[in-house]
């Protein structure tokens, strides 16, 4: 018999076929009567497919007595309780590395878009007003100074990117790293006084929620901006309004949020942020890639494999 699990988000096409094949399905995200589903299944039900930016709530995990496996369409598992699923001998899996490029993509189109105010310049030609006279001058980023919050698979592709645009790279992450070039500072506030654009691509959770605040912000300055492809948790959001609005930062480029897909008005109403459906990893090829390993770290589970990509703290 084929294997029950339960989708705890909305998941594309291109997973949700492969998982049908190899897999009995039960729709939690579009139930309309969630206890009837548990009631009928909730036995069964052996695995847990979600997304990066997914809850897992510990109360839903204690319902299915029969769960051996959660596995995370995305790279970020901050959603997931490991304590609990370490007592429980629950395995975890996400998609790193498939979409490492894409995201640092978006960081470094951020980045373009905030520096040379791309979206205000579309909206100047769409609008008529080039006939009139040139576009304002911008801001070069070449040669200016740029801080990457979290180095790890991400900052680093990230890095690679700025330093060929000419900008200088800092980081700052838990530990000094010894294999890389790049200064490093011991604290957010400490880079953020140093750079010019403060880039947070660190992992999310309880132990980065808010890391960016308003110390952060005030110390990047009316010069700086900050560019977020990480997690909105990671920034306090409400801080992050009071500074663009009273221009202790100059800008900010943002892919994430901390109430997704809900965005706060005021960020909506302001022409110096640059604003994304986080996108960051939405490429056919890569979103291919994710669901060809969700279903490589099940199919690799029920046949009594190692597992391609378990989460680091579980491994």
């Amino acid at each position: 018999m084929k294997p029950e699990v339960l989708l705890l988000a909305p998941l594309p096409d291109l997973l949700l076929a492969p998982l049908r094949e190899e897999f009995v399905c039960h729709d939690w995200h579009h139930s309309k009567d969630r206890d009837e589903l548990l009631n009928a299944h909730g036995t069964n039900i052996r695995a847990i497919i979600g997304a990066g930016g997914t809850t897992y709530h510990l109360s839903l995990l204690k319902d299915l007595p029969s769960l051996q496996i959660i596995s995370v369409f995305g790279v970020g598992y901050d959603g997931v309780p490991l304590d609990y699923c370490r007592q429980r001998g629950i395995r975890v899996t996400n998609t790193p590395d498939v979409l490492t490029e894409d995201v640092a993509d978006i960081a470094l189109a951020l980045v373009l878009m905030t520096a040379r105010k791309l979206v205000p310049a579309n909206k100047f030609l769409q609008a008529g007003l080039w006939a009139r006279g040139n576009f304002e001058l911008t801001s070069k980023p070449g040669g200016k100074r740029a801080g990457i919050l979290g180095l790890g698979r991400i900052g680093k592709a990230v890095a690679r990117r700025l330093e060929a645009i000419g900008m200088q790279v800092g980081y700052c992450s838990r530990e000094k790293q010894a294999d890389v070039p790049y200064q490093y500072f011991l604290s957010p506030a400490e880079m953020a006084a140093w750079c010019h654009y403060l880039i947070v691509a660190c992992p999310g959770g309880e132990q980065t929620k808010n890391l960016v605040n308003a110390q952060v912000l005030f110390a990047l300055g009316s010069e700086g901006t900050l560019i977020n492809i990480a997690r909105g948790s990671v920034v306090d959001e409400n801080a992050l309004i009071s500074a663009l609005q009273g221009g202790f930062i100059k800008g900010a480029g943002l892919d994430v949020y901390a109430d997704e897909p809900y965005v706060p008005k005021k960020l909506l109403k302001m022409e110096n942020v640059v604003l994304l459906p986080h996108v960051g990893s939405g490429t056919m090829e890569t979103r291919k890639a994710m669901a060809d390993l969700v279903v490589a770290n099940l199919s690799a589970y029920f046949n009594g494999k190692a597992l391609p990509t378990p989460v680091p703290e579980l491994a």
